[in-house]
């Protein structure tokens, strides 16, 4: 077997999804070709944020310790503000994630770390996880026989190249190109978020917190507010993207809208920010989308998992792999590469994450509704029990669904 076709894996995409693949392979002993068009460091436009899914993973992977020694900030509470500016502040260390994938119980604490730093930490310890990693990297096309996906075909300095595998992981990001050469790629309104992030010094009242805003410009989306190293700040905006055309919202106009007015004008008075807004988008997982086929399986952003209320996707890519590669196992023993057998990764993942998904996208249409956010908010802006029962469900000691049955706010009404 030349060398072209030994690959066990070719894991298209260096970033979260594809770099936790590449580790979680390595440890199932399985030879692995990672590309990336790009060269690391690079930027990844993003809020930031990791979440409790996030750390999960990191900890079982044993980069836990290496990522709280990397700049960044330490996440201890999360505030959440009304579309009326009644805040709500929700301290993390009232619980523990209890991690449904891992089984892991641990701190509720998260990071916001900028991707260009994140990101180039995971792709190199996935560079040394992989027997060849390739950056500079343009895939052009996915190669197929018999209509089976075995490998890839693109461009590095100037130069065709093939490679082939058993089975490929599109992990290239919401415009992927695994998805689009499979005919899996779609970009439907209803599911997609817009946002712009911009990197802010000098925002006053910063402590160990993420603010997120639910204010009347981009409802149901919201601003932010990411405290990170340095005194920096990551602040940005986004909506739902059938919306923002709906109502011909300019979000960098709704941007500065916001900061200008009360009451974050006074907060961003000596602000000033270190680069232009810069947008990205967002496939949310308010639908479920078919992510596997003949010969390859699609994760994170490229598999529309990012959280629709949240717009939090490094966890989810961190789920898809560790599932990824459950999977990839499991079809090399068989040697069963069919997309038949391969639609037990999306089974497995949707049996993770759809539920959660599902109650994230019911809670993105309540923020459609003014009237229940900023009763929601102020309920829990005024009552402990009420805040413990926020972080309880952020922290997953009992069902989210909660937040969807009309007893909950029946309850709130007595509380």
């Amino acid at each position: 077997m030349s060398e072209a076709e030994a690959y066990d894996l070719i894991i298209v995409g260096g970033g979260p999804a594809g770099a936790a693949s590449a580790l979680y392979a390595k440890r199932q002993g399985l030879r692995i070709l990672l590309v990336d068009k790009a060269r690391f460091p690079r930027d990844k436009i993003c809020g930031d944020a990791l979440s409790g899914k996030a750390v999960a993973i990191l900890h079982e992977l044993d980069l836990l310790d290496k990522v709280r020694d990397l700049p960044g900030a330490a996440i201890d509470t999360v505030v959440f503000g009304s579309p009326d500016h009644v805040d709500t502040t929700i301290d993390l260390n009232a619980d523990e994630h209890r991690d449904l994938l891992t089984g892991k119980v641990m701190p509720m604490k998260g990071f916001v770390i900028r991707r260009e730093i994140f990101d180039n930490f995971l792709f190199e310890e996935a560079r040394r996880a992989a027997d060849t990693c390739l950056e500079g990297f343009t895939l052009k096309d996915i190669l197929q026989e018999d209509g089976r996906v075995t490998g890839i075909v693109g461009m590095r300095e100037g130069e065709t190249e093939e490679y082939r595998g058993k089975l490929v992981l599109g992990c290239d990001g919401f415009n992927s190109i695994v998805s689009r050469k499979a005919g899996l790629y779609e970009h439907d309104d209803r599911h997609w978020i817009v946002a712009l992030r911009c990197y802010y010094e000098n925002v006053s009242d910063l402590s160990d917190q993420i603010e997120l805003h639910f204010v009347d410009e981009v409802r149901p989306g919201y601003f932010w507010i990411f405290r990170l190293d340095n005194g920096h700040v990551n602040v940005g905006i986004g909506m739902v993207h059938d919306e923002m055309k709906r109502r011909n919202i300019n979000l960098k106009d709704a941007l500065d809208q916001v900061i200008g007015r009360a009451p974050f004008a006074e907060r961003f008075k000596d602000a000033r920010p270190l680069e232009k807004p810069v947008g990205w988008n967002l496939p949310v997982g308010s639908k479920r989308r078919k992510i596997h086929g003949n010969g390859f399986l699609i994760l994170g952003d490229a598999a529309g998992l990012i959280d629709p209320f949240t717009g939090e996707g490094i966890g989810n890519a961190f789920y898809s792999a560790r599932l990824a590669i459950d999977t990839a196992v499991e079809a090399i023993a068989e040697d069963n590469f069919t997309e038949r057998f391969l639609k037990r990764y999306e089974d497995r993942l949707w049996d993770s994450l759809g539920d959660e998904l599902k109650i994230s996208s019911r809670m993105q249409s309540l923020g459609r509704c003014r009237p229940l956010l900023n009763f929601v908010l102020r309920k829990a802006a005024k009552n402990d029990d009420v805040r413990d029962l926020i972080c309880g469900m952020i922290a997953n000691a009992f069902p989210k669904k909660e937040l969807l049955s009309p007893l909950f706010y029946l309850k709130l009404l007595f509380k």
